[in-house]
Formats: C-alpha cells, structure tokens, sequence
C-alpha cells in the first residue's frame, strides 16, 4: 500500500515507519516536528519513511490524493499535555481528525486507521472491559478519543473504511523516546537514581502493550481484508498484561536489582480500568504480542545500559510532552495555537558582507 503515516516523528511513529517499510508499503510521513529534538539512540533502521514537515491542521485534500490509507498518529498524545491545553486538545485532537478523515474521503483514501485508546474506559469497575462495553473518559484525551471514533465511524461507506484501534499505556524503547509513560518512567527513574517512586498507592489498574506490538497492530488492520476491520473497534494489547501499578513497580524493581522501592497513599488520577483483548485475537489472529511487562522492563535496562543513560539525559524535556511544549512556548519559538514561527535570522555569509558595505558607504 501506499501510506501516509502521521505522527512518524513521534514515539510510536519512529517505529510504526521502519516497521510498515520492512513489510514492503511505500511510507511517507508527516510531522510538525515539535519533538524532533530527542533522538535516545540509533536503532539501526535500514530505512526511514520521508517525512513532510507540516501540521495536520494544514492538510489539503490535495495532499492526499493517491494514497491508499492513512494511519493517523499525531495528535496531542498524553492526559497531562490535554490538561494543560484542553481547548487545544480539542481543536487538534478532535475536530483536527475528523477534519483529517473527511478530507481522506474526498480525496479517494480507501483506509484510515486511527490511534485510539484504552483510557476511553477511564474509571472502570468489575468486569474486563470490551470493545463493548460503556466508555466513561476521565480527560480531554480520553474525551477526544470517544469524539473522534463516533464521528469517523459515521463517515464510512462503501469506498471509505476507517478503524479504530485503542491502543493500551505503551512502553519499551523507541529513538523518539517517551519517559512520561508509566513502565519507561519507572524504569527511567531506577537507571538514574536507583529509586522506584510512586506518589499513589498503586492499587489503580492498567494494560500495557509493547510499541513494537501496536505498530505490528498497525500493520496487522492495514494489511487484513476490508470486511475484517471495516468500522471495527479494536482493543490492542494482550489480557494477560493487565497490571496494577504496583505490580509494574515490582517488575521494574526485579529488572533494576538494588533499587528501593516507595508507595505513595493517593493521587489525582482514579483512573482503573481492565480491558480485555480477545476480540483482536479472534478477529486478527495474524496479530499477537511478542511482549510482555517483565521482557520489556529488562529491554529498557539493556538499551539504558547501551547508551550509559544519565540523569541530564532522563530529564531531557523532548522525551517528556508536556516540558518540551512549555520550552517551545516560553523560548517564542511556537506560539499559542502551538504553530512554529518563522525565526527572524540574521544575515550571513556574502550578502552579510554586503549588507556591511553598504551600510559602511
């Protein structure tokens, strides 16, 4: 197929494009670029999707016409980011994307996967949750994400077939690394200074999944029949990798030996949620996940210890959402609707001689 991947730049974008072209699709890709400082390490990738620098707020139907689908990634990703803007969140998010569909539609583009997510079930008690079952979002994020699947879901017809995948909380290494997730941070935090700290009491539930296992889900829905995945609500990830905070924090203190471990009593965030991933495994028995919480904790040490990971490098602000927009916004370079602005560069070189010149007659 021939993809626009959007979002290639990102976290999951910097796999999901080595990933597709591996597996033999034409990818290109499309970033803004907000996070394109942070680079953790090389990855060894043969070859790389070419990436348009642009804003999904500024695509054309022109720009996509001749592709066979798009997979959308690039939105504000993480609750704290949505909190911190939730107009923005909104605006890009949500009418961003539906906006982004519609245009695919007219332009011809027969696929559209989108990146949801199990934060949809927000506080979630009892049973595991299905595709099935009754949302309650907790965030802007989450909100969004219900918006989005409830309005490019009424788009499809016979030419225009979205899905919707709800990835659960990623993990595990990516060049354009993440440390503002759950299982990286952990881990971040026991390589640097040796200490595992939880600020709630850890009781809340989640499921996790690898990157590598949602790009494989990416590619999995692209390359399966249309009647498969047509307006199809998947939950990604593995039942068995459901997990109480807790349960992660002693995973990680078993992958990272010597490290003292701390609970907190509770915290802001009561999301809880179980979700169950069967429907994925039937439907797409292509699909399984090649990871677990424990295998990918012990990953995370074995790149830390690659790249001898420091403290400066942890805290890094483009591995974290949230600090890198801050930086952006207070240095001017993006303003407030998060659009780069056209530095005003001094001149150089021989017309910087010139101009010198000139001035001095």
């Amino acid at each position: 197929m021939k993809v626009l991947l959007t979002g290639t730049d990102g976290y999951i974008g910097a796999v999901a494009g080595p990933t597709l072209l591996l597996r033999g699709h034409e990818v290109t890709g499309l970033d803004t670029g907000l996070y394109r400082e942070g680079w953790l390490y090389p990855d060894g990738a043969a070859q790389r999707p070419a990436c348009l620098n642009r804003d999904i707020r500024d695509i054309s139907v022109e720009d996509l016409k001749g592709f066979d689908a798009v997979v959308h990634l690039a939105e504000l990703s993480n609750d704290p980011l949505a909190e911190f803007r939730p107009e923005l969140t909104y605006q890009i998010n949500h009418e961003g994307s539906v906006r982004l569909a519609r245009q695919c539609k007219t332009a011809g583009v027969a696929r559209f996967v989108y990146a949801s997510s199990c934060s949809v079930y927000g506080l979630g008690t009892g049973d595991f949750k299905s595709e099935e079952s009754e949302v309650n979002p907790q965030t802007p994020y989450a909100r969004c994400k219900v918006l989005v699947e409830r309005d490019v879901g009424a788009l499809a017809d016979d030419d225009f077939s979205p899905t919707f995948l709800r990835n659960a909380t990623a993990y595990g290494p990516s060049p354009r690394m993440r440390f503002d997730i759950v299982l990286n941070n952990l881990a971040g935090h026991a390589w640097t200074s040796r200490e595992i700290r939880m600020s709630s009491d850890g009781t809340p539930w989640r499921p996790l999944v690898h990157v590598r296992d949602i790009c494989m889900a990416i590619a999995t829905t692209l390359e399966a029949p249309r009647e498969a995945v047509h307006n199809e609500v998947f939950n990604v990830g593995d039942t068995r990798e459901n997990y109480r905070i807790r349960d992660i924090a002693e995973i990680v203190s078993n992958a990272f030996p010597g490290c003292t471990l701390s609970i907190g009593t509770s915290d802001q965030d009561n999301r809880s949620y179980r979700v169950s991933f069967e429907k994925i495994r039937n439907r797409l028995p292509e699909f399984r996940c090649s990871m677990d919480v424990p295998a990918g904790a012990a990953e995370l040490k074995d790149v830390f210890e690659w790249i001898d990971m420091t403290s400066e490098l942890f805290e890094f602000r483009a591995f974290t959402r949230l600090k890198q927009l801050r930086h952006l916004l207070d240095t001017g370079q993006i303003s407030q609707d998060l659009v780069w602005r056209r530095p005003a560069l001094p001149p150089v070189g021989k017309h910087h001689l010139a101009e010198k010149a000139r001035i001095a007659r």
